[in-house]
Formats: C-alpha cells, structure tokens, sequence
C-alpha cells in the first residue's frame, strides 16, 4: 500500500503547535467506546469554555463539537489496529480543527478506503439520503452515515491520510477535521 489521502487535502497541513493533545492508551483498561464518550465530552467543554457570555452559543459549540469528536474518536476505536490513539485538537478564530492518529491493519484500511470512496464522491446531503434509503432497504446499519451527517449537517469538512508504518507494515491512519464555529 502506498500513501493516500482523501477528502480535503488541505487539511492534512493540521498545525498542532497549540493544541489539546489527549493520548488513548491500550492496555489494562481496554479501548472501549465509553472512553468515546468521555474523551469527546471533555474536549467539547474545553473548546466551548470561551463562549459561555452567550449561552445559546456555548451550547451549540459544545453541542457541535461533542458530536464531532465523538463520531471521529468511534471510528478510530472501531478500525484501529493495536496501540494508542493521538487526539489532537484546536480553535482558531473562527474554525474547530481536529486530527487523530491510530494505527490499522491493511484489511480495515482497504475496507475503509473503500468506503472514503463513496462518502467523498459527490454531495454530502445527497449521499446520505441515498445511504439512509439503503439501509432501510438492507435491513441493516449502512455504513458511512456518521462521516456523511458530519459532512451534510455539520458542514464538516474532512481528510484522511493512509501512509505504511513501522517493521509490521501497519497502516497509519490520520483523521482531518475542520468545521466553522457559529457566532452569536
């Protein structure tokens, strides 16, 4: 496999010099979507803190990107290989930024790619209409929904970047988001 990125290539330039940076270890306590949960929960309240003169807006900052971050920190849960999971994540003036970086099998990058495919191929609001119906169709939960919600209703704009690590031959995966902060 050699290195790919899809979605906004632009945002794979992510400057982390002022970030929050929070590291998810494996081990004893086992990567579980709990650590999710609270993991994006605690970055929402850290980013929000500086809008709380509004209510309205802190609550839709938080809101925001709460959901976010907790779509995103899944995902890397969900496809990661062994090892921890870097989050990093920033305000600047007017924009969200997030990375995060896990480790994947070449299957689960394959598969996933795979899906960037289709999520990155036209509009966001259409596709997701078009997976919604599948899914109801199938019977079953379509993959995808999550990354194309963030895109069509959050106006999300994402990037992933596949690239071969270490003597193993795992795939580094890093995950890319940027999305406006609404003002009051």
């Amino acid at each position: 496999m050699t290195t790919a990125t899809f979605g906004r290539e632009d945002l794979v330039s992510f400057d982390a010099a002022n970030a929050l940076r929070i590291r998810l270890f494996d081990g004893p306590l086992h990567l579980a979507w709990r650590h999710s949960a609270m993991t994006s929960d605690f970055i929402a309240e850290t980013m929000a803190l500086g809008f709380r003169a509004s209510e309205r807006q802190y609550k839709t900052v938080r809101h925001d990107i709460g959901y976010l971050t907790n779509e995103l920190i899944e995902n890397s849960i969900k496809f990661r290989g062994s090892g921890e999971i870097l989050i990093e994540a920033l305000l600047d003036t007017d924009h969200f930024k997030m990375r995060i970086v896990n480790l994947i099998d070449r299957v689960a990058a394959a598969r996933f790619q795979q899906l960037l495919q289709k999520v990155t191929a036209g509009d966001p609001g259409d596709l997701l209409i078009e997976q919604i119906e599948a899914s109801v169709l199938a019977g079953n939960n379509a993959s995808g929904l999550g990354l194309l919600t963030l895109m069509s209703d959050y106006q999300a704009d994402l990037a992933w970047h596949f690239d071969e690590h270490g003597p193993h031959k795992q795939i580094k995966l890093q995950t890319y988001a940027a999305m406006a902060i609404p003002s009051t």
